[in-house]
């Protein structure tokens, strides 16, 4: 009994003074005994934001918030409904992407990691789309988005369950614009045979958040989440990561 009492009072005593010497403490204690030592992450593939090879902005954000916590992070792209899906089920940590409170039953933390510009695709010879004119036109997303939420006085707009398609929507009228970030819409006009026939106009720009189940143990990876993003903001360490992959920095 005393040599375990002995064993207990030097693991107090080394975690203390490592701790006052300002050094990393084990994961495990960083990360709670509560949390798992790893997480999944999953989210729709961005070019040089969330790569299908674990590349990217977000990964790399998100890897500097959650490793040096002691948690390793997993990385898994799909379509969006699918990701969300997955989080609902418990069978990933959370999903990326996500706009605020745009999901019910989700839990959102405080802090954004980045903001995307949120665009209109369509003809070149339509219109030129404002955001205080959206409503007066035909528009679609991709089901699971919520922008009649964040974009105003929407009236008359389609869900579609894919991007294969959707050029031909536009070109046959059966929509004046394509809502979505930026950078999907790229992707999208990447497909185009004429790509000179459509045109890409900036809207608004929107906060990202990533979406937690609203569990127990949700909840305390969302508070590791804001403290560790909160540190990183103060520090200065993220705005060399939005300088390498040439995306602006949004906590000025």
């Amino acid at each position: 009994m005393k040599r375990v009492w002995a064993s207990m009072l030097l693991c107090c005593c080394l975690g203390v003074a490592a701790a006052e010497a300002g050094e990393e403490l084990p994961g495990a204690l960083l990360a709670g005994a509560g949390l798992p030592r790893e997480i999944l992450l999953v989210g729709v593939e961005r070019k040089n934001h969330t790569g299908a090879d674990a590349r990217g902005l977000v990964w790399e954000i998100l890897r500097l918030v959650f490793e040096p916590a002691g948690l390793q992070v997993r990385t898994d792209t799909m379509p969006y409904t699918r990701a969300v899906g997955l989080v609902a089920r418990g069978d990933a940590d959370a999903w990326v992407g996500a706009y605020p409170e745009e999901t019910a039953g989700a839990l959102f933390p405080k802090w954004h990691y980045a903001a995307e510009v949120i665009a209109a695709l369509g003809l070149a010879r339509a219109p030129l789309p404002t955001l205080q004119d959206l409503g007066n036109f035909r528009l679609a997303w991709i089901r699971g988005y919520a922008f009649d939420k964040y974009l105003p006085r929407l009236q008359r707009y389609q869900e579609i369950q894919r991007y294969n398609g959707a050029l031909a929507m536009l070109r046959l009228g059966h929509a004046d614009y394509l809502i979505a970030a930026r950078a999907e819409l790229e992707s999208v006009l990447a497909w185009a045979e004429a790509p000179d026939a459509y045109r890409i106009t900036d809207l608004t720009l929107l906060p990202l958040y990533p979406g937690f189940a609203d569990t127990p143990r949700g909840r305390e990876l969302a508070a590791l989440y804001d403290r560790r993003m909160g540190e990183l903001v103060r520090s200065g360490e993220l705005r060399p990561i939005f300088e390498r992959w040439q995306q602006p920095y949004p906590f000025d």
